[in-house]
C-alpha cells in the first residue's frame, strides 16, 4: 500500500458525550446511531479497523498525527517484511483508524495530571453523569455490528473479514476498559484464532485485540476498576477474543513519580499490570526484525517490558518517556496482534 493510512476522528466532551465534528454541537442520543452510520460507516476495503484513544496532554490534531503515525509505520513494517506476517499477508491487511478525542490537556505537574486523572475517571464513570463508556461501547457495538465479521458464518477467517482493535495510551486507556465493561451483556456465539485459553467460547460482542500503551492506572486496576473486561461465571462473558497487552517502561516518570505520589502506588505504564484476575505472562517489547512467538502473547494479560525502547522525553519534560510509545517497535506489537487475531 503507498496511501497513507485513512484516519477519522469521533471526539468527546468534558462529560464524554459524542460532539458533532464539524458544529462541536453534542450529538442527541436519539441520533447516536444515524450520526455513526453517516460519519463512521466501516469502509468496505478495510481488513482492519482501529480505535484509538488518547491520553494526556493531546491536543486533537496531535491525537491524529500520532495515531496515523503509528499506523504509517506499521505500514512500512508490513511492506518491508511481509514474511513476518503470513496471516496479513495471505488475507489482505489495509486498515482504517477512528481516534477518539477528548479535552486532556493541563498544566505539565502534579496537579495537572490529577487534574486529567480525576477527569477521565468522571468521563468514564458509570454513574449517571460520565458517558464516554456508554457512547464508546455504543460505537464498539455499531462497528461490530457494521463490519464484516470474520467469525460469523459463512465467512471465517477469510479475506472478507474485518478485524475489530483497541488501542489506547494514556488515560484512554481507561476509557476503552470501561466501554468493554459497558458492553459486556449482548453475545455472540463462535470464535476464532486466540486459543480458548484466551478468547472464552461464548462471550458479548468482541474487539480482536486491545493494546494499551503505557496505562495510566493503578496496577491493581484490573481487580478494582475493570473486573468484567474477562469473562468470569458471576458476568457470564467479556467482549474481547484476543489478549490484554500493556507496555511499560521505567522511564515513565507520569504514571512512576507522579502516579506514586497520586495514588500510592506506581502506574501500570511503569510497572506492569498486576495484580490481575487472570495469570501474567511477561515479555519485552522486541524489534521489528524479531518475530513474537504466540507463545508469548497467546495469553489473557500480557505485560511488555519497553524499557529499552521507551527512553526519550522532551527536553526538561517531567512526564519522561510517558509518550515515546509512536516506535516501529510499538508498530511491530500492533501488526503481530492483528496478525495472530486471524
Amino acid at each position: 500500500m503507498s496511501h497513507p493510512p485513512a484516519v477519522d476522528t469521533l471526539d468527546l466532551d468534558e462529560t464524554g458525550w459524542l460532539l458533532d465534528g464539524d458544529s462541536g454541537v453534542p450529538v442527541p442520543g436519539h441520533r447516536l446511531h444515524a450520526h455513526f452510520a453517516e460519519h463512521l460507516a466501516p469502509p468496505s476495503w478495510a481488513t482492519d479497523i482501529f480505535v484509538y484513544v488518547h491520553g494526556w496532554q493531546t491536543p486533537p490534531a496531535s491525537a491524529v498525527r500520532a495515531a496515523a503515525r503509528l499506523l504509517t509505520l506499521a505500514q512500512g513494517s508490513f511492506a518491508a517484511a511481509p514474511e513476518r506476517y503470513p496471516a496479513l499477508t495471505a488475507q489482505g491487511y489495509d486498515p482504517w483508524c477512528v481516534v477518539v478525542r477528548w479535552p486532556s490537556s493541563s498544566r505539565v505537574t502534579p496537579a495537572g495530571y490529577r487534574r486529567i486523572r480525576d477527569r477521565a475517571h468522571a468521563m468514564g464513570a458509570r454513574d449517571g453523569r460520565g458517558h464516554a463508556a456508554h457512547i464508546l461501547g455504543r460505537f464498539l457495538g455499531y462497528l461490530d455490528s457494521e463490519r464484516a465479521d470474520p467469525t460469523a458464518p459463512p465467512l471465517l477467517a477469510n479475506r472478507d473479514g474485518q478485524y475489530l482493535h483497541l488501542i489506547g495510551h494514556s488515560f484512554g486507556c481507561r476509557f476503552l476498559c470501561e466501554a468493554v465493561q459497558w458492553a459486556a451483556e449482548a453475545r455472540l456465539d463462535d470464535t476464532l484464532g486466540w486459543s480458548e485459553s484466551v478468547q472464552p467460547t461464548n462471550h458479548p460482542f468482541t474487539a480482536d485485540s486491545m493494546l494499551l500503551f503505557q496505562m495510566a492506572a493503578r496496577r491493581d486496576a484490573f481487580l478494582s476498576l475493570f473486573p468484567h473486561v474477562l469473562p468470569s461465571e458471576a458476568h457470564g462473558g467479556a467482549p474481547l477474543r484476543g489478549p490484554v497487552v500493556a507496555t511499560y517502561s521505567r522511564h515513565d516518570r507520569a504514571t512512576g513519580f507522579w502516579h506514586l505520589r497520586a495514588e500510592q502506588q506506581p502506574g501500570i505504564g511503569h510497572s506492569g499490570v498486576g495484580p490481575a484476575p487472570a495469570p501474567l505472562f511477561s515479555t519485552r517489547l522486541l524489534s521489528p526484525y524479531e518475530r513474537y512467538p504466540i507463545s508469548s502473547l497467546d495469553h489473557r494479560f500480557v505485560n511488555v517490558d519497553a524499557s529499552d525502547v521507551y527512553v526519550r522525553g522532551r527536553r526538561l519534560n517531567p512526564a519522561g518517556a510517558h509518550s515515546d510509545h509512536v516506535r516501529l517497535e510499538s508498530a511491530h506489537l500492533l501488526l503481530t496482534l492483528a496478525d495472530y487475531s486471524r
